[in-house]
């Protein structure tokens, strides 16, 4: 019997050993579940501990052109560990100029120039974490931060600054300029952003009248260009390159031009509205341009004035009278209206018209008009002059006298025909009536 339980297992000291062993595994097995369990438990705090920031990105003596370069590539994640540890730098420093007042406060025979010079220098000193302070909110609001937090850190720069300059003495607040102005990084950095934009103003202007020079080379090489479009050209390339020639320096003095960018295209919709009809004078002033209906110095008959043309804008052409007024007239109505150029051509005719009385003889007097136009040195024999009988009028008959001369000679030709006529008619025995009129009275007769 005692065999036969040997064999099958079932004696007592088996079962015990059995039982300890299976103990044994069960104890081993909790130790390895809680092992597992302590390193997974570390590992997921190790990937949702906050990222500590670099002790490079935390040094208040950090220069700020460093600290500018070091903040870009940092992700939002590490920014706003970094934005918490710079705001309890700047709270610490604050707390500390505090202090220094409140034992002023309390000590007044302690207000001596060292001291406030160290609450200055402190001050100072402060100026310059709240502008590393600044940068570090201004990364992570680029970044996506929220934007409760990047107010709240503003908030409380903002109040702090305008807190501590109501409460400060007037020597306080003259100490803290003077310092400012004395510091790398206050005065002396704006000072030294002004001569560079002074300079690089210069220096732009002097650029730009150089393109606008070379411009004005290049543009009059080019065959059948107006003058009006060469100096709207020119002018456009001088205004193109001051404008990016401005970006440029507002760019290396540190200024960010994207949003200017930004509020040029919002901008642009509103001011499409509100000058529309500038936009369309401008749109008018570039087809006068393009299609050369005229150029300077030529004189036009448009929109109901006419004179010599001295500058077309983008939005309005000026003219000059006869008698030196100057009218401008905006593009709109100049291409909106049918427009006279009297000297784009090079010839003109100059129409006359003589009259002579019914007594006298056609065929002489039309030798004494031809004769005055062959003696005339600007008078052109092509094309032929042209003279005819046009009119029998009620007290005269009519000639037109219809000589070809240069545009520029004109008004000349026609005074001094005008004149020359009347005293060869006069030589010639020839008259010119005036308008006359016979008056029959009927007298009623009596019987």
């Amino acid at each position: 019997m005692a065999a036969s339980n040997e064999i099958s297992g079932r004696s007592p000291g088996g079962a015990m050993i059995r039982t300890g062993l299976l103990c044994l595994y069960a104890i081993l097995f909790a130790i390895f579940v809680l092992i597992a369990s302590a390193a997974n438990a570390q590992t997921t705090g190790s990937n949702t501990e906050a990222p500590v920031p670099v002790p490079a990105l935390v040094n208040p003596d950090v220069p700020t052109d460093e600290f500018a370069h070091q903040l870009i590539p940092l992700t939002k994640a590490e920014l706003e560990p970094l934005a918490v540890v710079w705001l309890d730098i700047v709270r610490t420093t604050t707390a500390e100029i505090a202090d220094r007042q409140v034992a002023v406060i309390r000590q007044p025979e302690a207000a001596t120039d060292e001291t406030y010079q160290a609450i200055a220098d402190l001050v100072a000193r402060r100026a310059g974490l709240f502008e590393r302070f600044t940068m570090v909110v201004n990364a992570l609001e680029s970044k996506g931060g929220q934007a409760e937090q990047i107010a709240e850190f503003r908030a409380y720069r903002d109040s702090v600054l305008f807190n501590e300059t109501i409460l400060a003495s007037p020597k306080a607040i003259a100490l803290a300029l003077l310092n400012w102005l004395t510091e790398a990084e206050g005065g002396i950095a704006i000072a030294l952003n002004f001569g560079i934009v002074v300079l690089a103003f210069l220096t732009l202007l002097f650029v730009s009248r150089t393109v606008q020079g070379l411009a004005r080379r290049w543009f009059r090489r080019i065959p059948n260009m107006s003058k009006l479009l060469e100096a709207f050209l020119v002018g456009f390339v001088y205004w193109i390159v001051v404008a990016v020639g401005l970006l440029l320096v507002l760019a290396a003095v540190g200024v960010n031009v994207t949003p200017l960018f930004a509020m040029i295209g919002g901008a642009s919709f509103i001011l499409a509205f509100a000058f529309q009809d500038t936009l369309g004078n401008l749109a008018s002033g570039l087809m006068i341009m393009i299609n050369r209906p005229f150029d300077e110095d030529d004189y036009v008959l448009v929109g109901g004035v006419g004179g010599t043309v001295k500058s077309v804008s983008i939005v309005a052409t000026t003219v000059a009278t006869p008698d030196n007024k100057i009218i401008v007239i905006p593009n709109k109505n100049v291409w909106g209206n049918v427009i006279t150029n009297v000297t784009a051509s090079y010839k003109r005719r100059v129409d006359l018209v003589f009259g002579i009385s019914y007594g006298d003889s056609i065929p002489e007097a039309i030798e004494v008009m031809e004769t005055v136009l062959q003696a005339h040195p600007l008078v052109l024999d092509d094309p032929e002059p042209v003279i005819q009988v046009n009119e029998l009028a009620n007290s005269s008959v009519n000639f037109i006298c219809r000589p070809w001369v240069r545009s520029d000679d004109y008004w000349t030709v026609y005074w001094e025909l005008t004149r020359q006529m009347k005293e060869a008619f006069d030589n010639a025995g020839i008259s010119i009536p005036f308008p006359q009129r016979d008056i029959h009275i009927k007298t009623p007769q009596t019987n």
